[in-house]
């Protein structure tokens, strides 16, 4: 970093400068820090400006392996074996059990963004077409995750921009004017907690495709390095890191989420509204520590939650 001087009239203006370069691209960031200004005061405002731009560095820096560390051959062996203890097999799976997943899956992927339809409400939209005196939006948005569950069931791609892209545009096609869209210049993302605290920024918008088109050139090198579980967890946790979309990006990263892990012949996995507050802990150990483990703690937690629903789901009697 560098002190640019600048003079306007008989005065001089100070700015603290700094280039980073992204392969081909450099990025300038530059803070001003008064005009005619004395040593110290010049000293002072540069130790502040400086953190300031390390701040917004960090913000533009590309994570090449969203893993951010080497997994071990120990690591990598000690979630094989957790595969392995999965309680249910995608083989085994009927269409029933497909079916029932669905219901599950779309009543919490929703719920955790905020949709008022209760799981009862939800299965009679989805077996009976039976609408509730509820949000349209919400009604809507329950058929494209229904429909999004349905698509990556028969897709055989893993990952890309376009399926990405896509999968956002089936789940809010009849609700939000932006479906299947990244966001567009101007529009960044900060989302807080409920005591309005910041607890995530999404990656700056000029940014969003560059940081995808990463992500899946990570997927196609590691896909056949790593198990299911860790693909899936880095490809839903860096997504969310992105936050390509104005909204709807939770649900679109949690269908990518299950195409990943079915695309490698595990079980789809429902993240249930009543572990939301341990789901947001997870995405913040791997934003902040780089701890994926506690994200796939959860999906295990997560899988015998929904072996005990198929269950229930399957020796349950229709009523006479």
């Amino acid at each position: 970093m560098h002190v640019e001087k600048r003079k306007v009239g008989k005065r001089i203006k100070y700015f603290l400068s700094h280039s980073y370069r992204e392969g081909s691209k450099v990025y300038k960031f530059r803070k001003y820090l008064g005009q005619d200004l004395k040593e110290n005061l010049l000293e002072e405002r540069k130790k502040i400006a400086e953190k300031l731009i390390l701040e917004e560095i960090h913000k533009y820096k590309i994570i090449r392996d969203p893993l951010q560390v080497e997994l071990s051959e120990e690591e990598i062996n000690s979630i094989r074996k957790l595969e392995v203890r999965i309680p249910l097999k995608i083989s085994h799976l009927s269409e029933r059990n497909w079916k029932k997943f669905s219901e599950i899956f779309t009543y919490n992927t929703n719920a955790i963004e905020g949709s008022k339809l209760s799981q009862d409400e939800v299965k009679n939209l989805l077996e009976k077409d039976k609408w509730p005196n509820k949000s349209k939006e919400d009604i809507a948005e329950a058929y494209g995750v229904d429909e999004a569950i349905s698509y990556i069931r028969k897709t055989k791609e893993h990952l890309s921009l376009e399926l990405i892209k896509k999968i956002h545009r089936i789940i809010f096609r009849n609700s939000k004017p932006f479906a299947g869209k990244l966001r567009k210049k101007g529009e960044e993302v900060v989302v807080m907690d409920s005591n309005k605290n910041v607890v995530h920024e999404g990656a700056p918008q000029t940014r969003i495709n560059h940081l995808l088109r990463e992500l899946v050139g990570w997927y196609e090198n590691s896909r056949n390095k790593y198990p299911g579980l860790i693909l899936g967890a880095v490809i839903h946790n860096q997504f969310e890191n992105i936050h390509p979309f104005r909204d709807g990006n939770g649900r679109v990263g949690r269908i990518l989420l299950n195409n990943i892990l079915i695309k490698h012949n595990l079980p789809p996995v429902n993240i249930g509204i009543k572990n939301r507050m341990e789901y947001y802990a997870s995405l913040q150990a791997y934003e902040k520590n780089h701890d994926l483990m506690a994200t796939i703690k959860l999906f295990m937690k997560e899988y015998n939650e929904l072996k005990k629903k198929l269950s229930y789901y399957k020796t349950r009697k229709k009523p006479a």
